[in-house]
């Protein structure tokens, strides 16, 4: 005896439903990265002025040389900076640009990832939380640069594996 017809359409929707499951599941990176950029929404300029910069910078460029951007073919790599927090301590007293919290400084970025013919590919949200001594030696004047450059470093490393699956 064979089965209806109705009693094989809910297997087949099984099956088409895990297959789509395993795709969506499967890194987003097939083809490579043609380019990458990173930016900074108006509230995280308007909080770290030239500092945004520095951080969107480091990112990018970490980003580029991680996932190997070609510059011509592939998906486009976008990135939006949407949260900078460091805390006041960094091994003992406070830095220049605290906010009076513990021992961990963040990074929130929203990493979007668009195939060549404006798909969406995958949309990657990363909180980076570090230890606020990742900069170094905290008694240094340059310590907030560095506090800042290490949550970049730590943001695009997070976007990597989440973009490239590894």
């Amino acid at each position: 005896m064979s089965a209806s017809p109705i009693a094989r359409r809910p297997v087949l929707a099984g099956i088409a439903a895990l297959a789509l499951s395993a795709a969506l599941s499967a890194p987003a990176l097939a083809q490579g990265v043609a380019s990458v950029r990173v930016e900074a929404t108006p509230n995280v300029v308007r909080g770290w002025g030239p500092n945004a910069q520095a951080v969107t910078r480091v990112m990018a460029a970490e980003l580029r040389s991680q996932l190997g951007a070609q510059g011509r073919g592939g998906a486009r790599l976008v990135v939006t900076v949407e949260g900078i927090s460091l805390s006041s301590y960094a091994g003992g007293g406070g830095g220049r640009f605290s906010d009076g919290g513990g021992e961990t400084d963040y990074l929130e970025s929203v990493a979007v990832l668009v195939g060549p013919r404006g798909e969406l590919l995958g949309r990657f949200p990363v909180l980076s939380a570090i230890p606020s001594s990742s900069g170094g030696a905290w008694y240094l004047p340059d310590v907030d640069q560095r506090r800042l450059e290490a949550l970049a470093r730590h943001n695009a490393a997070w976007i990597k594996t989440k973009v490239a699956g590894r």
